[in-house]
């Protein structure tokens, strides 16, 4: 239920506090007064397009704040709380939103609060799906389509009817998954046998190649030694002989003898001296590691070979793997990483005709699975359209138009559609003998009215009926007037019996039903016309006569229009 609302330069609102509550509310005011901008401004906190242009002139922004009292278990409030909202300490909920003036992306902004936490705009819209039903003349133009009575009908004939159509969009959006994977892979199949034998020829060139892990890296060390060969030995033989000498006779004059030599003179006389020593303990260790050098090089010069025959099958390996880095990756390494992944995008290929055919057999089950729950829809919508005429009819009788007749067809469709294989149609025969005739051709504008408000009373009745808790109607007797205007106020009245009704409306046989009647007024400030605190005002005993009289006659303070209003507050409290 919304508890209250505040707005603040919306419109000609200036500041005004709106105090809402259970049952019916009604909201009126002379033409231009303002009670319109009340519902602009509820529409802002159920998530609505923030328009700059009715932010009131001089203001810079506009800000509506309204409290929502949720149930615990409400799903809104779950989502609420997901998005970080607090409650306050009575349990309520409260929504704000802002409008920035301008048509700039800065100061025509508009944000959203719940529960004192900034949120997208559509978590209002969200909220709203839960919170309440919005009716207005656009609403009424929208019945004349066949997909929102279709939506009535779903929404009356009940839970159970909504969990087979819930598994029926399920399977539907599963069927339409499949489809496009199973047309990809037929219409692709060309492509898919070009792109194996691509990789087939591929992978058989690496397996004939057979690569090994950096088998290019050594190849290219090997061919690097085999082709400078003399000029390795030459370098090794000039340092050994530079290390050990070409002969013994020669070993003073060596690097290793003149270590050996200095290393002798160090130790004769470190004796004396421990600074002395140490040096000669590092000449000593210089000597042996020259002379495990000299001994390497010894081995080396021993295996250094020039070798033509390996050396012209290293380049011929060479040039294999070459043709391989060229195509399939700049390294053996690349290489064997593709024909890892080749082979494996070869099984998938090569595995396509096997997932044609699963994709075939599942899509099979699915449309015999859609055929059942399109047949279980069906049944279930022919006999909620029986159902829905009947109400509907009864409800019309009671709002002045007896003898008409709301008639909910049921048809095939050309073919199955993701809302089942059914086309629903209502047709309004307004008078005995009439023909019946589509919503959309045949109804006039108080006709559909009344259609509508009948519709919702028989779905917000209906068995298991999980409608939100406020209902709000802006204008709903558009077209209406005489005794069927009582009539909408006993229905209004009715709906309210269970719910939270807010009612813009112009006729006084309406207004005389409401449990809270709220009256709009501007005043001249400035010489401009506002709405503030005290022109929004609940009205009772005197002061709602007094209004009514007004709405019937344009003369408040006529003997006769006071009469009449007070037989209309008479007449709908004996009514409830």
């Amino acid at each position: 239920m919304i508890e209250e609302i505040r707005i603040e330069n919306l419109g000609v609102i200036g500041r005004a506090h709106v105090d809402l509550g259970p049952g019916l509310t009604v909201i009126t005011g002379e033409t231009g007064a303002g009670k319109t901008m009340v519902l602009t401004a509820l529409n802002l906190l159920l998530g609505g397009k923030a328009d700059p242009a009715t932010v009131r002139v001089g203001a810079t922004s506009a800000a509506v704040e309204g409290r929502v009292v949720l149930d615990p278990g409400a799903p809104a409030l779950a989502r609420a709380a997901e998005a970080g909202a607090d409650l306050d300490d009575d349990g309520s909920l409260v929504l704000v939103r802002t409008v920035g003036a301008g048509t700039d992306s800065t100061t025509g902004r508009s944000r959203a609060f719940v529960g004192g936490r900034s949120v997208p705009q559509a978590l209002l819209a969200e909220l709203a799906d839960e919170l309440v039903t919005v009716h207005g003349q656009a609403d009424q133009a929208r019945l004349r389509s066949p997909a929102v009575q279709r939506e009535a009908l779903d929404e009356f004939v009940g839970a159970a009817h909504h969990e087979v159509l819930a598994r029926y969009r399920a399977a539907w959006a599963e069927r339409a998954r499949v489809d496009g994977e199973l047309t990809e892979l037929v219409d692709r199949a060309l492509d898919r046998t070009r792109e194996a034998e691509l990789l087939r020829l591929g992978l058989a060139e690496v397996e004939r190649v057979d690569p090994q892990p950096d088998e290019d890296v050594t190849l290219a060390e090997e061919v690097d030694r085999l082709s400078h060969a003399e000029d390795l030995r030459t370098a090794a033989s000039g340092a050994h002989a530079a290390l050990v000498g070409d002969d013994v006779a020669d070993e003073g004059a060596a690097a290793v003898g003149t270590i050996e030599l200095a290393r002798r003179l160090l130790e004769h006389e470190g004796a004396h001296d421990p600074a002395l020593a140490a040096l000669a303990t590092r000449v000593a260790e210089a000597g042996y590691l020259l002379a495990d050098v000299s001994t390497d090089l010894a081995a080396y010069l021993e295996d250094l070979q020039a070798d033509p025959l390996r050396l012209e099958a290293a380049q011929r390996r060479r040039a294999e793997l070459g043709s391989l880095t060229r195509s399939y990756g700049s390294t053996v390494g690349e290489v064997l990483v593709w024909a890892d992944t080749a082979a494996r995008r070869l099984m998938d290929l090569d595995g396509g005709d096997e997932r044609i055919e699963e994709l075939r057999e599942a899509r099979a089950r699915l449309d015999g699975e859609l055929s059942t729950l399109a047949s279980e829809l069906t049944a279930g919508r022919l006999g909620g359209a029986e159902r829905l005429s009947a109400v509907v009819s009864d409800e019309l009788s009671g709002l002045a138009m007896g003898g008409a007749e709301l008639l909910v067809r049921v048809e095939p469709a050309a073919e199955l559609t993701a809302h089942g294989a059914d086309r629903v149609e209502m047709l309004l025969v307004p008078h005995a003998g009439a023909p019946a005739r589509p919503l959309g051709k045949g109804a006039s504008g108080g006709e559909l009215s009344r259609v509508m408000l009948a519709i919702e009373v028989a779905l917000a009745t209906a068995p298991g009926a999980t409608r939100p808790g406020t209902f709000v109607f802006d204008e709903v007797d558009a077209g209406v007037g005489g005794r069927a205007a009582i009539e909408v106020g006993r229905r209004l009245s009715a709906l309210a019996q269970g719910s939270q009704v807010l009612v813009v409306t112009h006729l006084a046989q309406v207004a005389a039903f409401a449990d809270r009647h709220l009256v709009v007024t501007k005043s001249t400030a400035d010489g401009v016309d506002v709405v503030t605190e005290s022109d929004v005002r609940l009205v009772t005993r005197d002061e709602r006569v007094r209004e009514l009289a007004r709405m019937l006659s344009g003369q408040e303070d006529s003997d006769a229009a006071r009469t009449h209003a007070a037989e209309l507050l008479e007449l709908s409290s004996v009514g409830r």
